[in-house]
């Protein structure tokens, strides 16, 4: 069944020109057929220097949104216009500037997974993989505002160890669903494992703190972004992983590591935004130019510099 898609899909890759660009957490038969597979500061990058005329991006829509404001001379698709971010959707832009006039002076770091509007209001973006190399970009007496991820914030201060980072109470419902006691559980179970935790996660923080305390295996618990994820389980010499983020990733590990083990931490932390997207929906997307995400050149231009920023960074 899927063979007849693929062809298809191939066939109007190369009659439109297009690019394939998938999120790690995509559906395993959306990650296969991808030219480019990554997280979104990877994905950026590649939208940022793709020389096909359009882009079909397999994600959510603040990704295809970035790529737009990085490419406005491309056409960007997203096949499934409801796959979106709870994240994304805990800060708006009214809110946004609230904020910043009770902080005049402040500097905003917006994480990705905000609305083309945030990133507007913002001086820099960031993923989670350069977070803490953005933030120590920037002067130490300079106040900022982190938003909109509070797991990743609290990363973030730990990190860089300053006082005047004011963090929003945003969350991923996914990632803020992945709790301590069950990374707790499962270590217990698999005591000889690597713990893998994503920044973004509700047990991110408290990981850290029992870091920390010594509660955790401190040469066995790495926190990192997807991409570093994928690069860890490559090239550790470990055999078996405790994976604490959504659950797509492991298709990618498993098939790059086939020797190797890997155990979801939480095996109910999916995505459905990022499992909305089908093979027959990127062909429909193909075949009929359809959902194209295109950002105003007005709000384009205020989007791309923080954007432009974090690209730049780590």
């Amino acid at each position: 069944m899927h063979h007849h898609l693929i062809e298809e899909i191939e066939m109007w890759k190369a009659r439109r020109n297009a690019v394939i660009l998938a999120h790690n957490y995509e559906l395993p038969e959306i990650q296969d057929i991808a030219d480019v597979l990554g997280d979104s500061l990877a994905l950026a990058r590649a939208a940022a220097r793709t020389n096909a005329d359009v882009i079909v991006f397999c994600g959510v829509h603040f990704m295809a949104e970035t790529a737009s404001i990085l490419n406005p001379e491309k056409t960007v698709l997203l096949p499934d216009l409801e796959a979106g971010c709870s994240l994304a959707d805990s800060i708006t832009a009214e809110q946004l500037k609230s904020w910043k006039r009770d902080h005049p002076e402040a500097i905003v770091v917006a994480y990705v997974n905000t609305t083309a509007e945030v990133k507007a209001l913002s001086d820099y973006c960031c993923t989670s993989s350069n977070a803490v190399d953005v933030v120590q970009s920037i002067p130490e007496d300079k106040e900022i505002l982190f938003l909109p991820d509070m797991f990743l914030g609290a990363y973030v201060k730990r990190m860089t160890g300053r006082n005047n980072i004011h963090i929003w109470m945003g969350e991923c419902h996914v990632h803020a669903g992945i709790q301590p006691q069950q990374v707790d559980a499962v270590i217990n179970q698999h005591p000889r494992a690597e713990l893998l935790v994503h920044p973004e996660c509700g047990c991110s923080t408290s990981s850290m703190h029992l870091l920390a305390e010594g509660q955790l295996p401190t040469n066995r618990t790495h926190i990192l972004s997807t991409g570093g994820m994928l690069d860890f389980t490559t090239h550790s010499t470990a055999t078996e992983f405790i994976i604490a983020t959504e659950t797509g990733i492991l298709h990618q590990m498993e098939k790059a590591n086939p020797q190797k083990r890997f155990v979801a931490a939480n095996p109910n932390a999916v995505c459905p935004f990022m499992k909305k997207i089908t093979l027959q929906k990127v062909l429909d997307a193909l075949r009929n130019m359809q959902h194209v995400i295109q950002v105003q050149d007005e709000l384009r231009a205020r989007a791309k510099t923080p954007i432009d920023r974090m690209i730049a960074i780590g």
